[in-house]
Formats: C-alpha cells, structure tokens, sequence
C-alpha cells in the first residue's frame, strides 16, 4: 500500500503495554505507533483523524513527559455522545494509542490489564477529548480546532462532481490530493501548534 509522502514525516509515538508484554507480543511491551496505523485504522486519511491522532499523542506525551507512555494506563473520555458526529472515528484513533476501550474491551486477565469502561462519551465539562492516568489521575484535556486550517476552496468546487459521480478522473486525482494537503498541513506544519490543538492540564 502506497501512502502520501507526509505520512512518513509525521513523528512516531513509542509506547509501553505491559499486557503485550506479559503475552509475549512485544518485547519489553515497547510499541511504535505511526499515523499510518491510525489510517490503516479508519481506512482512511482526513482532518478528523489527523486532529485524533493530534490530540491523543500530545496529550499522552503531556501526561508521562519524558516517560514512555503507558498503554492501558489511560482512560478517555469524550464530550460528544458516542453516536455524535464523528465521535466514533475520535475514538477509536484514541483507542488504538491508549488501550481505553467501551463496554467490549478486554475484560482483563486476573484483575488486571482491564481495558473494558476506560472509554467513555457523553461525559459533560471540558469539549473535545479528556485523558486520565490511571496511576496518577493527572488529566489532560486536548481540544482539536480543525477551522483553524481552511481547505482548499477548490474542494467545495469538486465536491458536487466526485459526490454524484461526474468527476473525471484528473478532478477527483485533484480532489483527493487537495484533501491530503489539508491534512498534511495539520500535522506537519501545525503538529505543535498550541492553537490548533489546545491542552489544559488538571490535577484530580
């Protein structure tokens, strides 16, 4: 499978599951997570996914500093309602970094490495995405603000043709191409924007 080139740039996140540790899965349970995973994840690539992936990362680095992240030390919680919107794709790019998972997670192994309840919508307080150390119940809240990046004004312009399948094959190469620039903007010229992607750090 052939990505965009940016794809590569986009900086990495190593993390630490002690459950994949203890299964055998990886050795010392170290992981490194890229933003093609999360691709590979939603199957496909859009702003919605970039600001998740965003947002999770920096906030994962701003809950451990220089630690490595902990995967499964996490839990998640979203403002928006789980059918809201794309609340679904939000979380499930949180997921695959964190671990924190809904009602059909994993139910752990001898009270442990519970995953199952650590992720959780409609939770009422700070908008956008709110991470919690398990450990430490120190919290991050991460609000990605996608506006802050405008597309392309060619997009609108397609949109109508590649919708009701009138594009021409250069209009819709044109048009997916427009659309990855987009997101490429998001995480390579804005990865650390502090304005595209607000944290606010909470003590519990």
């Amino acid at each position: 499978m052939a990505f965009p080139e940016f794809f590569s740039r986009v900086p990495t996140i190593t993390l630490r599951d002690p459950l994949a540790e203890l299964l055998g899965a990886a050795e010392g349970g170290l992981i490194e997570y890229g933003f093609a995973d999360a691709v590979r994840l939603a199957g496909h690539s859009c702003p919605t996914v970039a600001g998740a992936w965003l947002t999770s990362v920096r906030a994962l680095r701003a809950l451990y500093g220089e630690e490595i992240p902990v995967r499964g030390n996490i839990a998640v919680a979203l403002h928006e309602s789980v059918d809201a919107g794309v609340a679904g794709v939000i979380a499930s790019v949180a997921t695959l970094l964190t671990g924190a998972a809904g009602d059909g997670g994993f139910k752990g192994l001898g009270g442990q490495h519970i995953r199952r309840g650590l992720l959780k919508f409609g939770v009422s307080g700070n908008v956008g995405m709110t991470f919690t150390r398990l450990d430490t119940n120190l919290t991050v809240n991460g609000n990605f603000r996608p506006n802050l990046i405008l597309a392309d004004p060619r997009l609108s312009e397609l949109l109508p043709a590649v919708v009701h399948g009138s594009a021409t094959p250069a209009e819709k190469r044109l048009f997916g191409e427009l659309w990855q620039d987009r997101v490429k903007r998001i995480l390579i010229d804005h990865g650390d924007d502090p304005a595209v992607v607000e944290l606010n750090m909470l003590q519990g």
